[in-house]
């Protein structure tokens, strides 16, 4: 073998070995496949709490139950995997948080439920709910969002972000799992919402595509380093219309119940409710 070529493989199996000493020192090495995982339990639990739309066993009867168990007993294999990897050693914990979240099963459909009739009923395209179930990018990050919403209450690290990233690369629709966020809630086309930690959406709330929910900045420490779990995004009450490109920023912004923002307005105060913000002219 040519000198040069021994010497650069010898390089890079050194290079190799130090750093996956370092990644197995850093704990990393636990996380392995999560990503994976937590995708087919996204699936999973889609399919369990929908199975005349999403699951293998048919429309009625026997065969939509065995088929709604299969994706529930699989859900709760891959959910408790995934506990261990990310509460390492808290085994009673890791079981109680199983089976909250799977028990919660029916009272979140519920909610879905009333985010499907708001996309239906708010939109003259949709023909159906299944429509809208199936071929809408909003239900898919709301039904994503609604679960791993679930998982951050619990405090379950990194896996809530984990799947609220899933349903941001499918559908270009970014919900933080901590955003507080009421029923009947629809995002109308999506691509391009963005809604952060601390937002808190009343109940029917419609919002367009390219709606931020941000922060207006970000509190630093003495060591420049930047202040976290403070409220920092905004708060939109119920009944609201937030058209396209709206951009509304802050912690201390509340937009008021029965409000209507105009597309492309710029905000980073608060609306009493009632009222109509339009941008002004150019």
């Amino acid at each position: 073998m040519d000198e040069k070529i021994h010497s650069s493989l010898q390089v890079i199996q050194r290079a190799a070995a130090l750093l996956c000493a370092r990644e197995s020192e850093g704990g990393c090495a636990r996380l392995e496949g999560m990503q994976e995982r937590a995708e087919t339990l996204l699936l999973c639990l889609r399919n369990a709490m929908f199975p005349g739309v999403f699951g293998e066993g048919g429309w009625h009867g026997r065969r939509m139950a065995d088929s709604c168990a299969r994706d529930l007993a699989d859900a709760m294999v891959l959910l408790r995997r995934l506990l261990s990897q990310t509460l390492p050693g808290q085994e009673e914990r890791q079981e109680e948080i199983a089976l909250s979240l799977i028990g919660r099963l029916p009272e979140i459909r519920e909610t879905l439920e009333t985010d499907i009739r708001a996309g239906y009923e708010g939109d003259p395209a949709a023909m159906s709910r299944e429509e809208v179930m199936l071929t809408y990018p909003s239900f898919t990050a709301i039904y994503v969002y609604r679960l791993a919403h679930e998982l951050y209450l619990q405090q379950v690290p990194i896996l809530p972000r984990m799947m609220t990233e899933y349903a941001h690369r499918m559908t270009g629709i970014d919900i933080h799992p901590g955003a507080s966020i009421g029923r009947y809630f629809f995002i109308d086309h999506g691509t391009g919402v963005v809604i952060g930690e601390t937002t808190t959406i009343g109940d029917h709330v419609k919002l367009y595509q390219g709606v931020t929910l941000g922060a207006k900045s970000f509190e630093v420490n003495p060591d420049g380093s930047l202040v976290k779990g403070i409220k920092r995004h905004p708060d939109i009450g119920s009944h609201v219309v937030i058209y396209a490109g709206a951009t509304i920023l802050g912690g201390s912004t509340r937009i008021g119940d029965h409000c209507v923002i105009g597309g492309n307005v710029w905000l980073t105060h608060s609306v009493e409710p009632g009222q109509t913000v339009l941008a002004k002219p150019e």
